[in-house]
């Protein structure tokens, strides 16, 4: 009797042991199994034949056919303009073509580098053996900028691109076949190539000689010099594809989920960081942020908190500047409440020593309250910024919280190196059941509140010294930069600029796109004061300022 009765005390305890063991089984099986998806994930997308998805290219296409498959199997919504699918065209101006050449005597000289030819040019091949120092009538003219610079450095409206054309007229008109500038002073000419340039070509062809080609081929204005010259233009425009999905618990708000699938590709895009032109598969930039929201969402299909709906969006473009999500939130294809966003972009190099950076931690003050809660077991470091090279930030910019989900950068960013075999795969098991966490923690809070945070500014790095405080806007197709956003208390803000506002010039340095402002930008030096040129609607303002 005695020995049933100690059995029937220890009982109770027994069968809870084996439940723990048997939750603990179950939990094994699932977390191999989430590890398993993840690398199956990461390999297909990284794999060599997709050629580094870059945006609009078949192996990207592949990327977004497996994606569309594996949600199709899970019974997602579709919610795009055409199935999961969001196309958009990216219109990337009027490039040079690799035709383009120019000869000078024996040298095949290099395009960028000692030579451009300007977006207004004719387009056309002209051979000719001109002298630099005779106008000749059948033959290429040489013309030095020096004197047109020198007789209006003091005409605050002088447009260089206005008096070149008149030149270009001018020589065309007294038969020259071609017009080849170069600038022997030390005065800044603002010459630059301007891919959204939209102007009707002019007659004849237009090449610019940079100072280093000047001095070296030029140097005998006696001489003539035999010039082959061709030069070629194409308008490049893409199709990219954002893939969308949705969650319908009928809530009053949505919770956005997202990561871009796209890469470099070969590097066409000059956005690498090695010169080699090999595959650069972006196992970890960003097949891995991409896994973690595919099994993400496998989870919430399976049980999802119901007082919120979830809208899964992979983004398109991200690496050319946040183009899928600024082209989603402008034409968004379901109406949506949102409540907050939460990005993963490159999660997958995860471990005790490399901590979680858990960025957007200051958009709203349910943050702090979530986050030490549900990743005490983490190692991590908060970023309190929404804004940031990644695509939370085109939300961020809408007033909507978000959280951004990062491993940090490494040797192998943006090179031919981010292979799969270096990915962490528990770490992204890890991170995934850790914004399901979140998700589940903060269902029951309602709508959540929103608080405008310091923007990460373009131009912290050893290039540059100060910074207007201003966010480019990377799909803009005009002429200049235009601003995306402002950081609170920055010099921008300061000198009223707001988003929308058209930055043209810097002290004498005229840009045309982002490119060349940052260029102006690093001419500049903390303490420098100079005036800054901005177009705001058809309005032309200039306001002096001080770094």
């Amino acid at each position: 009797m005695k020995k049933w009765m100690v059995i029937w005390l220890f009982l109770p305890l027994l069968l809870t042991a084996q439940s723990k063991k048997k939750q603990r089984q179950a939990e094994e099986k699932e977390n191999k199994l989430l590890v398993a998806n993840l690398q199956k994930h990461v390999q297909y997308l990284a794999d060599d034949k997709l050629e580094g998805r870059r945006t609009g290219t078949k192996g990207e296409q592949m990327a977004m056919e497996y994606l569309v498959e594996q949600y199709g199997q899970m019974g997602l919504e579709p919610k795009g303009s055409s199935g999961f699918i969001q196309e958009f065209t990216i219109n990337e101006g009027k490039q040079i073509d690799t035709s383009t050449h120019f000869f000078l005597g024996d040298k095949n000289l290099l395009l960028n580098e000692d030579y451009f030819p300007l977006a207004y040019s004719a387009t056309k091949l002209v051979k000719g053996s001109p002298a630099v120092a005779l106008a000749e009538m059948g033959q290429p003219w040489f013309k030095d900028l020096k004197a047109v610079l020198e007789e209006n450095k003091s005409n605050p409206h002088f447009d260089i691109e206005e008096a070149i054309k008149k030149m270009a007229n001018e020589a065309a008109a007294k038969k020259a076949t071609a017009l080849l500038l170069f600038n022997s002073s030390d005065r800044v000419d603002n010459v630059q190539y301007n891919k959204n340039d939209k102007a009707i070509p002019l007659a004849i062809p237009i090449i610019y000689l940079t100072k280093k080609a000047y001095q070296t081929y030029l140097s005998d204005y006696t001489a003539t010099l035999k010039t082959v010259i061709n030069i070629s233009f194409s308008n490049k425009i893409r199709k990219a594809r954002n893939i969308v999905g949705y969650i319908n618990n009928n809530a009053a708000t949505t919770v956005v989920l997202g990561a871009h699938y796209d890469h470099l590709g070969y590097g066409e895009d000059k956005n690498a960081l090695d010169t080699n032109h090999a595959v650069h598969n972006g196992a970890d930039d960003n097949a891995s942020g991409t896994a973690a929201l595919l099994e993400l969402v496998r989870m919430l299909k399976k049980k999802s908190p119901t007082h919120n709906n979830y809208l899964i969006i992979h983004f398109s473009g991200e690496e050319l500047g946040l183009m899928g999500s600024k082209y989603w939130l402008d034409n968004p294809t379901i109406s949506i409440t949102p409540n907050y966003m939460i990005n993963m972009d490159m999660v997958g190099r995860y471990d005790t020593a490399r901590k979680l950076t858990i960025g957007g931690y200051g958009t709203s003050p349910q943050w702090r309250t979530t986050i030490p809660s549900v990743a005490q077991n983490f190692s991590y470091k908060i970023d309190s910024a929404g804004s940031g090279p990644s695509d939370h930030a085109s939300f961020y910019r809408k007033d909507i919280p978000v959280l951004f989900f990062f491993t940090g950068s490494h040797q192998d960013y943006h090179k031919a190196s981010d292979d799969w075999d270096k990915i962490n795969y528990p770490g992204i098991k890890d991170i995934v059941k850790l914004v399901h966490k979140i998700v589940v923690q903060t269902d029951s809070c309602g709508k959540i509140a929103f608080t405008k945070t310091a923007e990460q500014q373009m131009g912290k790095s050893t290039r540059f010294t100060v910074s207007l405080g201003v966010i480019p806007d990377y799909g803009y197709t005009g002429t200049g930069m235009r601003i995306d956003g402002v950081s609170p208390g920055k010099t921008a803000e300061k000198k009223g600029l707001i988003a929308g506002d058209i930055l043209l010039q810097l002290g004498e340095y005229k840009f045309v796109d982002v490119n060349s402002y940052m260029q102006s930008l690093a001419k500049f030096k903390k303490g420098d004061k100079t005036k800054l040129v901005y177009k705001r609607g058809v309005q032309e303002i200039t306001v002096e300022l001080e770094f």
